[in-house]
């Protein structure tokens, strides 16, 4: 009787041991379901997530101004510049002699070609303008193109010292004060200031004419007011740069060392940082402090050579600086 016990608990035993060894031969996990296509985890590591900038300002062959200083500054800090040239020079309107190509037609064949192409940008970026009818192409551009979410960033660039610059009519005056309402931010210099609000210029103003003649600009439309060039009284070694911020109702300065010399192109420099660090997360004032320390980098590490000023600051000396930790120094809270 046992060893017949034996013998079937043996069968029994193979039995399952075959049966087992039968399912896990052909037993097949059960595979996920298949994502769509373009909604695969794995798919979307591989998309293009830089955001794109364009950039509507002119092409200088020498000098590092305009797109010469928008590109490199833009790109270094993670962002894919897109050039919508308003013309093309061998050099900067400072140089006493040079070529330009007007490229206003143009314009409006590129953003054709990129609205047929459903392009679309995170943010758009415009500075020198050389007619009232370029100014007109961008404010339509920007109202064609423009998604909720999309930053505006206007550089008001009209003239300086109290002077407009060479080519810049009273009709660009006023077309400028239309663009400016499209605007998120705005950089305009003392003249620049006085020019948008129909002030006569002055060079100093105290803090309390500033904060009143940047709420009045701010009025007009831009979230945020950024100010250049602002003599420091009763200290001719220093200058300072303003803001204010719809945003929480506030008010900030940032001062540092003025150095005598001109380097055409600082204030593309200027609001190419500015653009670049808030479209990064940082707040405006720490967007205000990288933007003066990198333009006093950019002086300090030129003004020893024996060098033509007008080709401008040497960018390739400090642009790695964009990528380094900011050193929070400067910024005030004005009251």
């Amino acid at each position: 009787m046992a060893d017949n016990y034996i013998e079937k608990q043996f069968e029994s035993y193979q039995a399952r041991k075959a049966a087992w060894e039968k399912e896990s031969k052909y037993k097949r996990k059960k595979m996920p379901v298949r994502a769509e296509k373009g909604n695969r985890p794995c798919e979307r590591l591989f998309h293009n997530h830089s955001k794109k900038v364009v950039a509507i300002h002119d092409l200088s062959g020498v000098g590092r101004v305009s797109l010469m200083a928008v590109i490199p500054i833009l790109s270094s800090m993670g962002f894919q510049v897109c050039p919508l040239p308003t013309a093309i020079l061998s050099t900067h309107t400072q140089y006493s002699t040079y070529s330009f190509l007007d490229l206003t037609q143009e314009m409006v064949h590129i953003i054709e070609k990129w609205e047929k192409l459903d392009i679309c940008f995170d943010a758009f970026y415009s500075g020198y303008l050389g007619s009232f009818k370029q100014a007109q192409i961008v404010e339509n551009f920007i109202q064609k193109f423009r998604r909720q979410t999309d930053l505006v960033v206007v550089d008001p660039v009209m003239g300086d010292n109290g002077n407009l610059y060479k080519g810049i009519t009273e009709e660009m005056v006023s077309e400028m004060k239309k663009l400016i309402c499209m605007a998120d931010i705005i950089t305009p210099n003392m003249t620049e200031l006085c020019r948008l609000l129909d002030m006569p210029f002055q060079e100093a103003m105290t803090d309390e004419e500033l904060k009143e003649a940047l709420r009045a600009l701010s009025d007009k439309g831009p979230s945020i007011v950024i100010v250049t060039s602002v003599p420091v009284q009763d200290d001719p070694h220093s200058t300072s740069v303003y803001a204010y911020n719809r945003f929480g109702n506030r008010y900030w300065k940032v001062t540092c060392p003025y150095l005598p010399a001109h380097y055409p192109g600082t204030g593309d420099t200027f609001t190419s940082v500015i653009t670049g660090s808030l479209m990064q997360g940082d707040s405006l004032p720490i967007a205000l402090d990288r933007a003066t320390q990198f333009i006093l980098q950019g002086i300090r590490a030129t003004f020893g050579y024996e060098y033509n000023n007008l080709e401008g600051i040497m960018l390739e000396k400090v642009l790695h600086n964009l990528n380094m930790p900011i050193q929070v120094s400067s910024y005030e809270l004005v009251e």
